[in-house]
Formats: structure tokens, C-alpha cells, sequence
């Protein structure tokens, strides 16, 4: 009877032992740091800020690592050197997955979602923001002329083209557009638009603003959340014929991150509702036009929400 209680003894010290051992491992995986980064733009560096103040608020260690190349970022997820990053849903479609066929935001987020997740990436949910192509004019030329989408802006430069070659309409368009195979041309074919070379104007692409702004060209493409369409006051054209895609951007986890990290998932989504096109074009801004560093936007912003 002696031996049995004894054995019962060491059983249960052991199944203590291999618990406590467990608990103490998952508290070690939790507080483990998690490794973000993100590419080398303002939006991108706004969005790493804040991730940084929220997800530390929540009792997270952040690590950001700003201003890596999209691809360098993807390839480091994969192989376990990154924890997390912001894509945008378009991006994955088209540069990782080669999918260049149209899609609904909602299809090229599903689409992602299911695709990366064969990889052990998880896209959370997205920001009800889209930061993709667009053309723009000055507000008020725009209003003057009539035009609030890409059909009639197509309309103007046929017109003014067959009217008066002498005067064409300029488009401000940046170098890898203007070569991409899901650029320049394929966008000619579905609006129908024909253009003669005076009528383009080649440069880099934080340029385009400016030249809008200035008169240099008479539309650009931008960004449709670029902090300078709003600083600058350019209308962005309507694309009503759905020619690009969605760039909705989105927290994106390993799969073992979010299973040692609990509530990780959770607070990631409660920040990425909150990120509306307004939101990040007026924090784009400040940065850009205002010249406030991310850090402070980004402090600024959660604090106007009560979540510091």
C-alpha cells in the first residue's frame, strides 16, 4: 500500500511538473517580441507607429523594422525572420500570386486569404481602406471641365487631342506604370484611349503631385490616400469602369505568431477597423504636407480615441 501512494505521489509531482513546465513555456512564447515591418513610405511608417503604441498598450513587445522592400518582407515571413507586416490585398494578388484577372475587393481579399494561408501567413481583417491607383486633377480645373471620372477625362483628352493637336492634354504618369504588363496599356484597352507620346509625361512618381498642382500636367496618376491629394486639394477621378484594383491594407501573421500570442489577433483588428480612407489620407498629410513625424500622428490619433 505504501509503494502504491508513493507511486501515486510521483506520478502527480510529475504531472505538476510537465504543467507548470507548459505554462511556463506559452508565457515565454507570449512575451516573446514580435517582429514587424513594413516598406518605405509614409503611410507604411505611420502604420508601423501605430502598431508600435497599440500593440505595446496591450502588453505586446513590438520590434519594427521600417523600410523593407515588399518582397525582401514577403521572403522573410515565409522563412520565420518576420512576424508581421501590412500588405495591401492588392499586392499579394498581383506581384505574389500573379493574378491579374479583375476582382471585387471583397474577391481579392478572399482570394489572399485562402492562397497565403497555405503558407501559414493569416490575413486578418482588412481596413476599410483602399490606397490604389487613381488619376486627379486640380479641383477646380476638374470642376470646371466637368470631369469626375476616368471616362470623361478619357472623353476631354480625345477631344482636345482631334481639336487642337498642337495643345494636348498632358498625363503625369511614374516610370513603372507606364512599362508595367498591368499598367499603361492594358488601361488604354478597357477605356478605349488612344494617346499620342506628347501627351505623356514620364517621371517619379512623388513628382506626379507636384506637377499637377503646378499646371506641369493637366491629370496625374496618384495614390488615392497620398497625404498631397488632400494637401494639394486634387479631386480624384471616379475609375467607373473598374479598371484597378483593390489595395486594401491588412495585418498580416505568421500562423504559430497568432497561436502564441493570445489577443493578438483581437487588438490587431480593432486598430485596422478604425483606418478609413479619411483617416489615413488626413494622417498622410500631416506628415507630408504638415511635416508632424509618424510617431506623434500616430499618437495623436489613438489618443483621440481613448486607446492610450
Amino acid at each position: 500500500m505504501l509503494n502504491i501512494n508513493r507511486l501515486m505521489l510521483r506520478i502527480k509531482q510529475t504531472v505538476l511538473a510537465l504543467s507548470a513546465t507548459l505554462i511556463l513555456t506559452q508565457s515565454a512564447a507570449a512575451a516573446s517580441p514580435i517582429v514587424m515591418s513594413t516598406k518605405s513610405f509614409t503611410e507604411q511608417h505611420i502604420l508601423s507607429a501605430l502598431t508600435v503604441l497599440w500593440l505595446q498598450k496591450q502588453g505586446f513587445q513590438v520590434v519594427p523594422k521600417t523600410n523593407i522592400a515588399t518582397t525582401i518582407s514577403r521572403n522573410a515571413m515565409i522563412n520565420k525572420q518576420i512576424d508581421m507586416t501590412w500588405e495591401y490585398t492588392g499586392t499579394s494578388l498581383i506581384i505574389f500570386n500573379h493574378i491579374n484577372k479583375p476582382l471585387t475587393s471583397e474577391q481579392a481579399y478572399e482570394t489572399v486569404k485562402t492562397l497565403d494561408a497555405k503558407l501559414g501567413l493569416i490575413w486578418l481583417k482588412p481596413a476599410p481602406m483602399n490606397n490604389t491607383y487613381a488619376f486627379a486633377m486640380q479641383r477646380a480645373r476638374a470642376d470646371k471641365e466637368g470631369i469626375s471620372t476616368l471616362s470623361q477625362l478619357v472623353a476631354k483628352l480625345e477631344a482636345v487631342r482631334k481639336q487642337d493637336p498642337d495643345h494636348n492634354w498632358r498625363l503625369g504618369l511614374d516610370l513603372e506604370f507606364a512599362g508595367r504588363s498591368d499598367g499603361l496599356r492594358p488601361l488604354q484597352q478597357v477605356y478605349n484611349m488612344p494617346l499620342d507620346r506628347p501627351q505623356i509625361r514620364q517621371m517619379d512618381p512623388g513628382l506626379v503631385y507636384n506637377a499637377v498642382r503646378d499646371g506641369f500636367v493637366d491629370a496625374g496618376l496618384v495614390y488615392t490616400t497620398d497625404g498631397r491629394v488632400k494637401g494639394f486639394d486634387l479631386k480624384v477621378l471616379e475609375d467607373d469602369k473598374h479598371f484597378f484594383p483593390g489595395y486594401n491594407v491588412t495585418p498580416v501573421v505568421r500562423k504559430d505568431v497568432l497561436e502564441s500570442h493570445p489577443g493578438l489577433e483581437a487588438a490587431l483588428n480593432q486598430l485596422s477597423a478604425l483606418i478609413t480612407d479619411d483617416v489615413i489620407t488626413e494622417m498622410n498629410k500631416r506628415v507630408d504636407i504638415d511635416h508632424q513625424s509618424p510617431q506623434q500622428v500616430a499618437r495623436d490619433f489613438l489618443q483621440s480615441r481613448n486607446m492610450l
